[in-house]
């Protein structure tokens, strides 16, 4: 299977670099998309996204276009990072393509997507703060209809009250589960999305948006992007409007926190499960971005057979990827560093650490 993703990765790559070729080539620049559409039988609005996406790799993001030679990336993943850099100068884009290299491998496309956000923030920290504010005016609701009697509702919301209104949702939903309800999850958030929009059900729950901030950041010492967990890193007037918003509640975690009960107990009190979470910040399954605040604390180390209640031996997962983990084959480790090694049933290995919350200053 790898063999195969990677032979069609190269192929990909010749393909980007004849189409680059040709654009460059012709003497009409409207014509091109069309003439690609009818080359390829492809539409002509996919056919002005194939240019686009050639022309920045051959002329942007070098790395990125040699990735996708070697096969480490397809053209999808690499999509990511032209789309990423899209609003860049060519020396920010050429910085932040820079920046990818070895950060690829083994990376699934949301993945890619957000890593390289994090380098468009880190080059580019105003533009980004400016994007976010603008991009806020663009909110607007759409309706697409389906097949078979289906609509398609879509909401363009900003990051934090689009998280919320799903963390209201899916909290709701939860606690309908069991006694007879034969709904599935999906079903059940889906007909409570809609009872709330209506008006048919009052929001008897709390939401709660999860955003990670340094001190110095709230105090506005500095502008260290913030992170909200699930979507990535979000502009530093967002964390300070969240945090002086009346609803919100601050939560101060250091690192004096118990964090090693050893074998004395099973379940970790709150302010170690508080530590981890913090820590973590979402599944570290790699490629799975789910919130660690609402996923499961486990021990890395199966506490039944000798692992110790301590922040090193454990470790969020989704109750998806804490599942399988139990499955036979399956074997899951940390090391001294915190990364998280994972070992598969066919021998594979992968691993994944925590991203920093922002980079450490130079000394």
């Amino acid at each position: 299977m790898r063999d195969a993703e990677v032979a069609r990765s190269r192929a990909e790559a010749v393909q980007v670099r004849a189409v680059a070729r040709f654009a460059a080539l012709s003497e009409d620049a409207r014509g091109v998309a069309a003439e690609v559409a009818l080359t390829l039988a492809t539409t002509e609005h996919r056919a002005q996204r194939m240019v686009a996406h050639a022309q920045a790799l051959t002329s942007r993001l070098p790395e990125t276009l040699a990735a996708l030679d070697t096969g480490v990336v397809d053209s999808y993943k690499a999509s990511k990072i032209v789309d990423a850099t899209n609003p860049l100068s060519d020396e920010h884009a050429t910085a932040v393509d820079a920046a990818m290299v070895g950060r690829l491998d083994g990376r699934n496309p949301s993945s890619i997507r957000r890593a390289a956000v994090r380098q468009v923030v880190a080059v580019d920290p105003d533009g980004h703060a400016e994007r976010a504010r603008k991009r806020r005016l663009e909110r607007s609701v759409q309706l697409v209809h389906q097949d078979d009697a289906m609509s398609t509702l879509i909401a363009d919301l900003p990051a934090d009250t689009a998280t919320a209104v799903y963390a209201r949702v899916d909290r709701i939903a939860k606690t309908l589960r069991g006694g007879g309800e034969t709904r599935t999850l999906e079903q059940l958030r889906a007909d409570v999305f809609a009872e709330l929009c209506l008006g048919h059900r009052t929001a008897e729950t709390r939401t709660e948006v999860f955003v990670h901030v340094a001190a110095t950041t709230l105090a506005g010492v500095d502008d260290h992007p913030a992170e909200l967990p699930g979507h990535g890193p979000v502009p530093a007037w967002l964390a300070r409007h969240l945090a002086t918003n009346s609803g919100s509640v601050l939560r101060k975690v250091v690192t004096g926190t118990v964090r090693d009960l050893g074998r004395t107990r099973y379940r970790p009190p709150a302010a170690l499960a508080e530590w981890v979470k913090v820590r973590d910040r979402e599944c570290r399954m790699p490629g799975c971005h789910r919130p660690s605040h609402v996923s499961d604390i486990d021990h890395t180390d199966d506490w039944a057979r000798g692992g110790s209640t301590s922040a090193d031996n454990l470790t969020g997962l989704c109750r998806r990827h804490h599942r399988l983990k139990d499955l036979p084959g399956w074997h899951f480790a940390t090391d001294d560093a915190g990364a998280l090694h994972i070992r598969t049933p066919t021998g594979q290995h992968h691993h994944r650490r925590p991203e920093p919350l922002h980079p450490a200053p130079p000394f």
